[in-house]
């Protein structure tokens, strides 16, 4: 599985100390940035992201900035993302199972290294449960999303 990787400058280090720890078990793709720049904003690398897992359907995405709430924002608006902000790791479960959420959005400034490669394990191993009533709640976000191109 591959696991795609961004932040901006608030959850820069995290970021690339959680792609050495998440290396060890799963395919990690950076997708920036690859220097600190106190100046970059993060829907770029939102973007990069949620473009990443609508191309590649059996990866997740993983964007973190300083309260993970924008890069949320910003992941959401690729049409097939359904990014959601975590900050505990039955979040993750639950996001994952009633959601089959894809993207997952991480407050930096909040949690700890620990915390936070502990959430991404819990998201990455959590399956979609394929409920029915989950599985019509995301068709009628597919619809939304299909009205907003046309």
């Amino acid at each position: 599985m591959t696991l795609y990787i961004a932040s901006d400058h608030a959850g820069f280090i995290k970021k690339h100390q959680l792609s050495q720890r998440l290396a060890k078990q799963y395919e990690v793709v950076d997708l920036g940035p690859e220097n600190l720049n106190p100046n970059d904003d993060y829907p770029e690398f939102a973007e990069r992201i949620g473009n990443a897992v609508v191309q590649d359907k059996k990866s997740f995405g993983v964007i973190l900035c300083k309260s993970g709430e924008g890069a949320a924002m910003a992941a959401n608006k690729i049409n097939g993302v359904r990014a959601a902000l975590v900050w505990e790791p039955h979040l993750a479960i639950e996001t994952r199972n009633d959601n089959d959420s894809n993207v997952l959005a991480l407050p930096a400034d909040e949690l700890s290294l620990n915390e936070l490669e502990e959430i991404i394990e819990k998201f990455v191993t959590t399956s979609f449960s394929g409920a029915e009533r989950h599985k019509r709640r995301i068709a009628e976000i597919e619809e939304i999303e299909k009205e907003q191109k046309d």
